[in-house]
């Protein structure tokens, strides 16, 4: 298949190639541009104040939750009686997610973002209280399904909202913004749901976020409303029915990528190479043209999402591992570590905010090096036993280089999308995301397994090889015939 070259969208269909857009300039400067952009020094001036503090809100609850659950599932496991379906209350909100996405980015571009924003909050109070009152471990899981769907959903219409309200040059802050909120739970979030479930109950983690989502929700939905004429659908997208049964078979192919650790051999591989092959093949329609090709401009950045994605995370979980079996750690100590990064990756989110001379291909060449280089010597570390605080520094230099690029995804994407196609372009950034971590994780667990326990090299060698994938590809974000210092 080819990219488009003409410099107009095409007219939007229920296949997913024709949502393609013009990676040319002219497509940038024409796609997502606000109607009536109102003259802010920043997201919070008054006319985004409480729009900007009610998507932080909800983007900080779903975020909350899925961090929280790390802390609290081993007593939930124990009081449910339901240690045997452990990883699977993991794995299910990961696959639920992306059918989520996959939805709410089709209702979003034919009816815009507000009817899929209210039902999906309204679904993530449902699957809190589900998950919240459930008194075996079959009723939790329904809990997890519920809400990983409506908490993933969530995202996409509050994406095209900022494509369409705010301001261009507002857009890389507005999402530096998000990334705090999704940085913030992970430093406070399983330390807070700890202390809750200690005092109260685990009951109380879900339970008492549902008093938190109804204000956050409220407080947008009137600067929403005066901004209606804005956030209009386009009422000839139609619903693709096949595009969320290629949905359905992705989620069922990460959510066998997830669980495939868990089998023996020689079937945990066998497992995992089918369900990578399905999961690459099944997300085609779901991704923008191109993609798995890493054609410049738009596809070639969904992918390099996914490919930092897999680099970061699948070295995540095995650092504080680490720390605690080498250097023997407490496991607050190691924990200190995923900290550092946290607070490196929220300082470079604001500071690219406010970078507007640096374009969004350039934060992503500069991201990408970075990241190699924190792995790499992550990597170092393990093989040579050396300074744990190398490591740490190390790590909290691989955050800040997330936190410098990952919002300029966002940013890039919505620049290169025709309103008609924005939920299914926002929806495939974060399907990419939520792939690339399910395959790398995967695949360093395979690893690890293979080479028996403490042999850490070989995971971050695993990511690091990621990592420099992602740095021959960095410069296709750029599309066709923008110059190198455009954004």
């Amino acid at each position: 298949m080819t990219e488009p070259t003409a410099p107009t969208p095409a007219p939007p269909s229920t296949d997913h190639e024709s949502t393609t857009v013009s990676n040319t300039p002219r497509a940038e400067a024409s796609a997502a541009a606000p109607v009536a952009p109102v003259p802010a020094s920043g997201p919070l001036s008054k006319p985004y104040r409480w729009l900007s503090i009610g998507m932080f809100s909800l983007i900080f609850l779903a975020a909350f939750e899925a961090m929280a659950v790390t802390t609290i599932m081993p007593l939930v496991a124990e009081q449910l009686d339901g240690e045997s379906l452990f990883a699977l209350a993991f794995a299910v909100p990961l696959a639920a997610g992306i059918i989520g996405m996959v939805i709410a980015g089709n209702w979003t571009d034919r009816s815009g973002p507000l009817p899929s924003l209210l039902v999906s909050a309204a679904l993530f109070v449902v699957g809190l209280v589900i998950a919240g009152t459930a008194v075996n471990m079959e009723v939790f899981i329904v809990g997890r399904f519920v809400h990983g769907l409506s908490g993933a959903a969530v995202i996409v219409p509050l994406y095209v909202i900022v494509g369409r309200v705010y301001p261009a040059d507002l857009r890389a802050r507005v999402f530096a913004g998000f990334a705090a909120a999704w940085v913030i739970p992970s430093i406070i979030g399983p330390a807070l749901a700890g202390v809750v479930a200690e005092t109260i109950s685990w009951h109380w983690v879900f339970l008492g976020v549902i008093a938190l989502v109804v204000p956050a929700a409220a407080m947008m939905l009137p600067p929403v409303l005066r901004v209606r004429d804005q956030v209009q659908g386009d009422p000839s997208v139609e619903w693709s029915i096949s595009r969320v049964g290629w949905a359905v078979l992705t989620a069922a192919a990460a959510l066998g990528v997830s669980l495939s650790k868990e089998l023996g051999d020689p079937w945990r591989w066998v497992v995992a190479i089918a369900a990578i092959a399905l999961a690459a093949f099944a997300a085609r329609p779901l991704l923008p043209q191109g993609t798995l090709r890493a054609a410049r401009g738009m596809p070639a950045t969904v992918l390099l999402k996914l490919i930092v994605a897999g680099a970061f995370f699948g070295s995540e979980i095995y650092l504080p591992y680490l720390f605690i079996e080498r250097y023997e750690f407490s496991p607050s100590l190691a924990g200190a570590v995923l900290t550092g990064a946290g607070v490196s990756w929220a300082v470079a989110s604001w500071l690219q905010g406010r970078l507007t001379r640096v374009s969004n291909t350039q934060a992503v060449v500069i991201g990408t090096i970075l990241l190699a280089i924190s792995l790499a010597v992550v990597l170092v570390v393990a093989l040579f036993t050396l300074a744990p605080a190398i490591a740490f520094t190390a790590w909290t230099l691989a955050g800040g280089a997330m936190g410098f690029m990952y919002p300029r995804f966002s940013v890039a994407v919505l620049a290169l999308s025709p309103v008609s196609a924005q939920g299914f372009n926002s929806a495939a950034l974060t399907i990419s995301e939520s792939l690339g971590a399910a395959i790398a994780l995967a695949v360093t667990a395979l690893v690890s397994s293979a080479l028996g326990s403490g042999m850490f090299a070989a995971d971050f060698a695993v990511t690091v090889a990621i990592a420099l994938v992602a740095v021959l590809l960095a410069s296709r974000v750029r599309p066709l015939g923008e110059g190198s210092t455009a954004s």
